[in-house]
C-alpha cells in the first residue's frame, strides 16, 4: 500500500477482507447481532446468508452466494474484486459486500451496497497499476435504486428488532 491521498483517511476493518474504498458513492450498514437474540445463528456461513437474504429480498434480479469464497487475482487486495459467503449480486457481479466479526457478546457484520463502482480510486491508493482498475469494472455493479437499499435496511432492522 502506498500513502493513501491527501484527505483520505485509512482504516482497517477488523472484520476481515480486502480493502473498500468508502465515499458518498457507497451505504455502509453496520449491523450487530448479540449472541442472545433470536435470529443469531452460530454458523458462521449461514450467519452471512442470513444477512445477504436481507439485502437481495430487496435488490431484484440479485442472487445470495452460497458456495465457498470466489477469489480472483485481486481478491485478496480489493473486496469487489472477489465473492465471498452471503455477499450479494446480481449476474454474477458483487453489488453487496458483507464481512463479519465475532466477539463475546455477538456478530457485528459490515455491509457495503454501491451506488456506483469505480474501481480507480482505490486501485491508485493500493498502488495498482491502472490496468487493474480496467479489469475490475466489470466485477461489480451498483444496486439498481436507492429505494431497494433503503428496503434493505428496513430488512435488517426488523431481523435485530
Amino acid at each position: 500500500m502506498v500513502a493513501p491521498p491527501a484527505g483520505v483517511d485509512l482504516i482497517r476493518r477488523r472484520s476481515g477482507g480486502g480493502a473498500v474504498w468508502v465515499d458518498d458513492q457507497m451505504v455502509w450498514v453496520d449491523v450487530i447481532v448479540p449472541h442472545s437474540h433470536r435470529s443469531a445463528e452460530r454458523d458462521v456461513g449461514r450467519a452471512m446468508w442470513i444477512v445477504g437474504e436481507m439485502w437481495a429480498a430487496a435488490i431484484v434480479g440479485s442472487d445470495v452466494h452460497r458456495g465457498s469464497m470466489v477469489n480472483t487475482e485481486h481478491s485478496g487486495q480489493i473486496c469487489f474484486a472477489g465473492l465471498g459467503p452471503g455477499e450479494v449480486s446480481i449476474g454474477g457481479r458483487k453489488v453487496v459486500g458483507i464481512s463479519q466479526r465475532r466477539s463475546r457478546e455477538g456478530a457485528l457484520f459490515q455491509c457495503g451496497a454501491l451506488l456506483s463502482w469505480d474501481p480507480a480510486p482505490l486501485c491508485e491508493a493500493l498502488g495498482l497499476d491502472r490496468r487493474v482498475a480496467v479489469e475490475l469494472r466489470t466485477a461489480a455493479v451498483p444496486v439498481p435504486s436507492r429505494e431497494a437499499i433503503d428496503t434493505a435496511i428496513a430488512n435488517l432492522v426488523a431481523l435485530v428488532s
